[in-house]
């Protein structure tokens, strides 16, 4: 297929639309519950309060993700279905970050405030989910093309992850904290984040075009049961749903808290130390995401799937080895290219499982008479929503058993005295650096009581469940997945020989 103007600025403008809203996803998903704990001082109570919120959040989201997606469906606008609420989720995603990590409240009037902001962020930032990619399956139907929309969205989003997971570390633990304690560095990250979110979003609003005029269209009306019945009537969705929920539960288990709280543990409160555990680890799903499409045309997604099971495996397996029986010398790097190599199996995955979504579109169409982009493409949201609730669910249970708060509670108290005490000495130079000095030894005393059986058993979690859960992925998708290569191009020449005639 040869390519139009519009889709080669469709390939540069709709992936950098993504960059800011994958920047909101990363702080929220992989640090919220890490700002919590090093800046609250809770309770066992108070910590399964807040997996209680976030998990009926998501569950809030089963009913609310399909909706927001056939609202998509129904908007009728000058500006198409999707840039509508792709701004106005971004803007308000925004907001809500905002007042969420510049909270100063504590206990249970801080727990009851964020129970307020996480469904605020679960409805708004849906808005802008489900619209950015229900776009894909629009803007082309033609394999090629989407994957390399698909690819190129899915590294821009990496980059603005990776942009958080590497410098956000950085700047709210150790030496290079912004304001010298971590409630004003979290703060101070939100408030650029929210801001750089609608500015990214403004290539894809403004650059990007659909090929349909779906203004003429006729409107589509807006049932629970037409989403209940889109669903559970496509039997690939159903699958790739259930498998694509199981990979990002051992996906997100690293990055969703428990990796920085064994780095902090192992390695001391040093946000660079994480900084480099992440940025490495990303670096080979960069190539992945720029390579893709043209490993697509020459190896098939299953066949590419288990080579990347074993390059998981030996990753993971690095990892383990590493923590627990290599030299204090060579712990750190043995652990950050495992991961590396654990994560780019994992990314593989989840590349492939986004594809795989996106084709049941073709699927529906051939089988249903239509289409319903946006019904089927919001399932994605909500399974990796589903999933961070499982796998916080995971965490939770995992800090509870190893008792973790009895560690972070004590650093959380030297962030917050550190934040008072520097708030009164505003101007005065000579003792912020005190402070901040006496913050740094007092935590670096308390992760002394830190011992071999907690560090040892985040590891063993963090290492075994994610590849425990690939590995299932692999099997169900291999056996029950029936839409590759073959299949999806034959569902789209049947397509177009029923309109033909």
């Amino acid at each position: 297929m040869k390519q139009t103007t519009q889709d080669k600025k469709n390939l540069i403008y709709y992936p950098l639309g993504t960059v800011g809203r994958d920047m909101i996803y990363a702080l929220v998903s992989g640090y919220l519950l890490t700002y919590i704990l090093f800046t609250r001082e809770l309770t066992a109570g108070q910590l399964w309060a807040v997996t209680a919120i976030m998990v009926f959040a998501r569950v809030f989201d089963a009913l609310n993700d399909p909706i927001m997606g056939n609202i998509i469906e129904s908007t009728r606008s000058r500006w198409g279905k999707f840039k509508p609420w792709l701004l106005a989720g971004c803007v308000s995603t925004g907001g809500v970050i905002i007042v969420t990590f510049n909270s100063r409240l504590q206990g249970w009037p801080f727990i009851v405030l964020f129970g307020c902001m996480y469904i605020l962020y679960s409805i708004t930032y849906t808005m802008s989910d489900i619209s950015y990619w229900g776009m894909v399956p629009a803007l082309s139907s033609n394999a090629d093309m989407r994957n390399n929309l698909t690819s190129r969205a899915t590294l821009f989003a990496g980059v603005g992850a990776t942009a958080v997971g590497v410098l956000l570390p950085m700047f709210t633990a150790g030496k290079n904290t912004i304001g010298g304690n971590a409630q004003t560095a979290y703060g101070v990250v939100a408030v650029v984040i929210a801001v750089l979110t609608p500015l990214f979003a403004l290539f894809t609003l403004f650059g990007v075009k659909e090929p349909r005029d779906v203004n003429l269209e006729p409107k589509a009306k807006v049932s629970f049961k037409k989403i209940i019945k889109t669903i559970t009537g496509n039997d690939q969705l159903m699958w790739i749903a259930l498998i694509f929920l199981i990979q990002q539960i051992g996906n997100g288990l690293i990055t969703g808290g428990i990796g920085a709280t064994y780095m902090y543990f192992k390695f001391g409160y040093e946000g660079a130390n994480y900084s480099l555990f992440q940025t490495i680890g990303m670096m080979a799903t960069a190539v992945l995401m720029i390579t893709y499409p043209m490993i697509s045309r020459k190896v098939r997604r299953k066949k590419f799937m288990g080579m990347m099971m074993i390059v998981s495996a030996v990753g993971y397996l690095l990892m383990l080895v590493s923590g627990l029986i290599f030299p204090d010398s060579l712990k750190f790097w043995g652990l950050t290219i495992g991961y590396m190599l654990g994560n780019f199996g994992n990314y593989s995955y989840y590349l492939i499982m986004m594809i795989s979504i996106m084709n049941t579109v073709e699927y529906n169409e051939l089988n249903k008479g239509t289409r319903d982009e946006g019904i089927i493409t919001s399932l994605r949201p909500f399974i990796t929503k589903m999933a961070s609730a499982l796998f916080l669910l995971i965490t939770s249970g995992i800090y509870t058993i190893f008792g973790v708060i009895n560690i972070t509670n004590g650093i959380s108290d030297a962030e917050r005295t550190a934040n008072i005490e520097i708030g009164e000495a505003a101007g005065n130079e000579a003792l912020i650096e005190a402070i901040t000095s006496e913050k740094t030894t007092k935590i670096a005393e308390i992760l002394k009581d830190v011992t071999d059986g907690q560090t040892n058993g985040l590891l063993i979690c963090m290492v075994l469940i994610p590849l425990v859960f690939m590995f299932l992925s692999y099997v169900l998708y291999k056996k029950k997945y029936k839409l590759d290569e073959d299949e999806f191009e034959r569902i789209c020449k049947a397509i177009e020989e029923k309109k033909a005639n």
